[in-house]
């Protein structure tokens, strides 16, 4: 993995490294025959980012640098880049070059990021796995010789942070699809609240879920592409929370159901360094979580809003889905106008009904996900595929579900299986959620 984008701007700006050496470096690990570089980028390094980083180094040597200049940047390939063909993961979209960027994309490029390439998904972002049958799978950076699943829908962008083929990856979160993939492959992934940074230029799922979320090796790393991409100017300094009396909340039973138990091991040890260091915690029941399996039957809001924006394309291009992703969207065409309109109502009273319930706490804390990366070849049956798909969506999915922003940070030993320990806050919290991770982050680095 690349070091942080604070340590790599501070390089740039001493001149000991150029945008175009970090460029290179990031090439020669995509273009590596033995490495994950042509699944995890299926098209290659961009055309255009050798320019960009020329641009940027050309700048920096007249003075003028921006908050990310420099620092590349892979993008999930549902975002528009101006230029480029946004394919969504799937052989259907026309192959037509975007002529704008998608708005957070744009905010990146006026800070200077430099976008090494477009990263692999699952397709039209359906799935929490990372399985694409169409350009292929990254194999998780862990145990990579049996081929263990990503974690999805943003699998190729935490591949591309993990194996170091970009400093932070932009990816986009419906029901964990930022925060499965980050905890799965041992870096750090962040969903901010969904209304803090548009959505236009990006191919939805859900309006009602979808967020624009980052991954990269540090919380402090995710807090600045989010302020960037949130219509700031500038990277704001971070400020761990220290944790003494700091109020965490680890949610009632049902989140831990299934959980093997490396992962409960990970997690246990995580929380006891947390109240060693002065965190109060205390196992609490929330009522608002109660009524989110009901509003999740039948693929709920996200196949309802899938449904409408996909009916055409699924008329004319029957055979070109993957066959689980068609299956899973047409579970929308299931629910009446009526049936929708009530969901939305359902889901409005839950989310302040969380809002009030969360007033107590300072954040709550939960594994990302209760399992460890499947092997790829395990999930080619069907049922094993659906069992484990709403596994590992089951607990990142609350925080989409309840309008809250959310944190998954790693808590696991040094060689060990990756584990992602969930934070989670209240709606339109995001920076004090990134300054608590920031303070969690440092304990659990200091004492391994």
């Amino acid at each position: 993995m690349f070091p942080t984008i604070d340590e790599l701007r501070g390089r740039l700006a001493a001149s000991s490294v150029s945008a175009k050496t970090l460029l290179a470096a990031c090439a020669a690990r995509i273009e590596n025959e033995q490495g994950e570089g042509a699944r995890a980028f299926p098209y290659g390094v961009s055309k255009a980012a050798a320019s960009q980083a020329a641009a940027s180094d050309a700048l920096r040597r007249h003075g003028v640098a921006g908050p990310l200049s420099g620092i590349p940047i892979s993008v999930k390939d549902l975002f528009d880049v101006q230029g480029e063909i946004t394919r969504a993961g799937s052989r259907i979209l026309p192959e037509m070059a975007a002529t704008r960027d998608a708005t957070a994309i744009g905010r990146l490029r006026a800070a200077g990021a430099v976008f090494v390439g477009r990263t692999n998904m699952t397709e039209f972002a359906y799935s929490g796995l990372g399985i694409n049958p169409h350009y292929g799978t990254p194999a998780n950076p862990f145990d990579r010789a049996v081929a263990r699943i990503p974690g999805g829908s943003s699998s190729g962008a935490a591949v591309s942070v993990a194996d170091g083929m970009a400093a932070a990856a932009i990816g986009s979160d419906t029901g964990g699809s930022c925060r499965i993939p980050a905890a799965l492959c041992g870096i750090v992934g962040f969903k901010p609240t969904a209304a803090r940074i548009p959505l236009a230029g990006a191919v939805p799922l859900s309006s009602s879920y979808d967020s624009v979320g980052s991954m990269a090796t540090s919380v402090a790393c995710c807090a600045a592409l989010d302020s960037i991409m949130a219509g700031g100017t500038e990277t704001l300094p971070l400020d761990p929370v220290p944790l003494q009396g700091l109020r965490i909340a680890v949610p009632a039973k049902s989140m831990f159901d299934g959980t093997d138990a490396h992962v409960a091991a990970a997690f246990e040890r995580a929380i006891a360094r947390l109240a060693g260091a002065g965190a109060i915690v205390r196992e609490v029941a929330f009522p608002s979580w109660d009524g989110l399996a009901q509003l999740g039957q039948n693929g709920g809001l996200v196949a309802m809003e899938a449904w409408a924006w996909h009916v055409k394309l699924m008329a004319d291009h029957p055979s070109d889905y993957d066959p689980r992703v068609i299956a899973r969207i047409r579970l929308g065409s299931q629910s009446s106008i009526a049936e929708y309109l009530r969901a939305r109502a359902r889901r409005s009273d839950l989310c302040r009904q969380a809002d009030d319930e969360l007033r107590s706490f300072d954040v709550v804390a939960c594994p990302a996900v209760p399992i460890v990366a499947p092997r790829i070849a395990e999930l080619d049956d069907e049922a094993a595929y659906a069992s484990a798909n709403r596994l590992l969506l089951r607990n990142p999915a609350v925080a989409n579900m309840l309008d809250l922003c959310s944190l998954s940070i790693p808590c696991h030993s040094p060689g060990d299986a990756p584990v992602g320990l969930m934070l989670m806050k209240r709606h339109m919290h995001d920076r004090e959620l990134l300054s608590i991770g920031a303070g969690v982050e440092a304990v659990l680095r200091r004492l391994d």
